[in-house]
């Protein structure tokens, strides 16, 4: 078995609880996802190196990797000639975590729009602040997106 990541129990510890909180990831999703941010070298962590690192059964394991790959958080690689995979965490989650925000906010711009559009008497103050709010979506918006184009 190779030798585990380093890892800096206090920055662990945050990013557990980050994460945990930010992704809505169960704690030992978290955990291993806070792991992997830590091999700056990209070797990769397997299957069994989880299992020793955090003492978990192999089926917790397994159920949180699965959980992980298939919220586009960490990626899976089998190298050659070997049988094991490899985890890592997946690069453009970044991204993608700021397109499915995107997402989000032209969600609810469409469904203010749809509201107004919908609601059959006129409240000025109300009808400002949503344009005011609208505003600051699509500044938003338009700032992330920008962003994204650079990434």
């Amino acid at each position: 078995m190779k030798k585990s990541l380093e890892v800096d129990a206090k920055i662990f510890q945050d990013a557990v609880k980050f994460y945990g909180t930010v992704l809505n990831l169960p704690p030992l999703a978290s955990k291993i996802y806070s792991y992997l941010i830590f091999d700056f070298d990209k070797v990769g962590i397997t299957f069994d190196e989880f299992v020793e690192v955090f003492s978990a059964s192999k089926s917790s394991v397994s159920t949180n990797l699965n959980l992980l790959i298939n919220s586009e958080l960490i990626i899976d690689v089998n190298k050659m000639d070997e049988r094991k995979r490899y985890f890592f965490a997946n690069d453009d989650y970044k991204k993608i975590r700021f397109e499915k925000i995107v997402q989000k906010m032209q969600d609810e711009l469409k469904l203010l729009d749809d509201l107004k559009n919908f609601r059959k008497t006129e409240h000025k103050e109300d009808e400002e602040r949503i344009e005011v709010y609208k505003a600051l979506l699509n500044k938003n918006i338009s700032n992330i997106q920008e962003s994204l184009n650079k990434l």
